[in-house]
């Protein structure tokens, strides 16, 4: 008897089921159950997400339970995607006019039905004033300890907590939430990219929001998303990771923007895939698709032969499309990476609903990932 439990503590400490486990030792129970599950979803499932889709979508806002993806397949996504821009000067409303109170109100909705929250944060520059866009250089060095900008920095991220603090589900539990600060930082179009800070910039000032967040502020249900773009080697990748003991997910971004390059495109989604998937497996981590899309989906089977074949054989947690904010006056055309009713690809994406490895809000509330698996 006490051979065989010697042997099955052994199991258990070298069995994959436990191998995943969170950077921080202190998260909360639900935070913790929700890794594993999404660690054990991945293997044969890959959640679909779309950014705020709930808010609004091609020629609707704040319609109660509608949403585009609901409009084509009669369900929601899996999981959620909400940014909170503007939240650092206290403002109502984030960057694409989505009121913070109904933000809250949705993602405690989404939670309520078992989907899953990820969230972004396009902060504008805290050394010039000027929007994430505005890529003055020495802008990351400005906010770390000692910089110019550091104390603003913390209000920033006081404000920012504050937020996070409030999405609690009905007993009171904090929600979950896959944070994704400093995104596709590997790129040259935000303050944080690679082009206007050192890589000992950009890890130190990651230690120190997420150490910030953690032990400070006490958020203990943040799943830390590490986030590039367009990358082609592990280097690239890893090129300003600020280490283990503050990432849990490895994620990339990447978009098509040629109705001629489908090749190109799958061609890097497979490479990129097989990358952070082999070092999240190394690494003891998740992997995910975090951004993707192709505006205005122009394939009428872009969902079946082109995203469906680009990732099918890697074991990503979860692929998101970006929003459907429909015409944009200010660019006087029409902006969406998800299909509404009667759009081109519908049809194929309701082909692409049917695939049972990719798992939208019905399937997944049936698995229960808020809850341990006895």
């Amino acid at each position: 008897m006490k051979n065989t439990l010697l042997l099955f503590l052994l199991f258990a400490c070298i069995s994959p089921a436990f191998a995943q486990k969170l950077s921080n030792d202190k998260a909360t129970s639900i935070t913790k159950t929700l890794y594993q599950n999404l660690y054990q979803l991945s293997k044969n499932h890959i959640l679909f997400g779309h950014q705020d889709d709930l808010a609004y979508g091609v020629g609707w806002k704040y319609q109660a339970g509608r949403s585009d993806i609901k409009d084509v397949v009669s369900d929601y996504p899996a999981i959620y995607g909400w940014d909170i821009s503007k939240i650092e000067h206290q403002s109502d409303k984030n960057i694409d006019g989505v009121p913070f109170n109904k933000m809250r109100e949705f993602i405690k909705a989404a939670y309520q039905k078992g989907a899953v929250i990820t969230i972004s944060w396009h902060f504008d520059n805290p050394l010039t004033g000027g929007s994430s866009w505005d890529t003055t250089r020495n802008t990351v060095k400005s906010i770390l300890p000692n910089g110019k900008k550091h104390q603003l920095y913390k209000t920033w991220l006081d404000r920012a907590a504050t937020f996070l603090h409030s999405l609690k589900g009905s007993k009171g539990e904090a929600i979950p939430v896959l944070f994704r600060p400093f995104h596709e930082l590997t790129g040259n179009w935000f303050w944080w990219g690679s082009h206007g800070t050192t890589p000992q910039e950009m890890k130190a000032i990651w230690q120190f929001t997420t150490n910030y967040l953690r032990h400070t502020k006490k958020l203990d249900q943040l799943i830390m998303v590490y986030n590039t773009n367009d990358f082609k080697t592990e280097a690239d990748f890893l090129r300003s990771y600020p280490g283990d003991d503050y990432v849990d997910v490895l994620s990339f971004d990447t978009y098509q923007f040629d109705l001629n390059k489908k090749q190109d495109f799958i061609d890097a989604i497979k490479k990129q895939s097989e990358i952070v998937t082999k070092l999240a497996k190394e690494k003891k981590k998740l992997a995910a698709f975090a951004e993707t899309g192709f505006e205005n989906i122009p394939d009428p089977s872009w969902w079946t032969e082109t995203l469906w074949p680009a990732i099918k054989d890697y074991p990503l947690s979860y692929v998101l499309v970006w929003r459907n904010a429909g015409y944009m006056p200010a660019t006087k055309k029409m902006h969406y990476y998800a299909p509404y009713k009667g759009q081109l690809s519908a049809k194929d994406f309701k082909k692409f609903y049917q695939n049972k490895e990719v798992l939208f809000e019905k399937t997944l509330r049936t698995k229960k990932i808020y809850q341990t698996k006895k």
